[in-house]
Parts: structure tokens; C-alpha cells; sequence
């Protein structure tokens, strides 16, 4: 169940960071997940010190959900930048 509920909110992480980084019409459902999960590796990365809990690992909290969205924008960002698209 666990497992589940991982990649509900690793869906909803990408998803909110590709509406803020209006990508949302280029992704689908599965690269929301990946870039969430993704943005959770980098958002504990970055911002461990302040939310322990992400929500790759199950950390249903706001601020794991935060750092998660900043994650998955840096994610997209970087993406945009290699693919060589505009980023903003």
C-alpha cells in the first residue's frame, strides 16, 4: 500500500511543478510521476536539513510536499535546459 500512495503524491508533485512550470500540456500522467519522484530525490538533496520527509518516502506533511514541487521544478528546469527548449 505504501507503494501506492508513494507514487499518488510523486503524481501530484509533478503535477503541481509542471503547472508552475507550464509544462503541463507536454506531460502525461506517467512523466508526472517520474518527475515527482525525481523531485523528491533532489528536493531531500537540496533542502534535507529543513523536511526530513519527502514524498518519495511516504512523508504525507506540506513541507514534504513543498520541497518536493521545488524539486520537480528544478527537474523540469534542467530537462528544459538539455533538451534545449526554453526553460521559462
Amino acid at each position: 500500500m505504501s507503494l501506492i500512495i508513494t507514487l499518488v503524491l510523486a503524481g501530484l508533485v509533478g503535477w503541481i511543478a509542471s503547472m508552475l512550470m507550464k509544462t503541463d500540456g507536454e506531460m502525461g500522467w506517467i512523466s508526472n510521476v517520474v518527475v515527482g519522484i525525481i523531485g523528491g530525490f533532489i528536493g531531500t538533496w537540496l533542502f534535507g536539513f529543513i523536511s526530513p520527509a519527502t514524498p518519495t518516502d511516504n512523508g504525507l506533511s506540506v513541507m514534504g510536499i513543498v520541497v518536493g514541487v521545488i524539486g520537480a521544478s528544478i527537474a523540469i528546469f534542467v530537462w528544459k535546459m538539455i533538451s534545449g527548449r526554453r526553460a521559462i
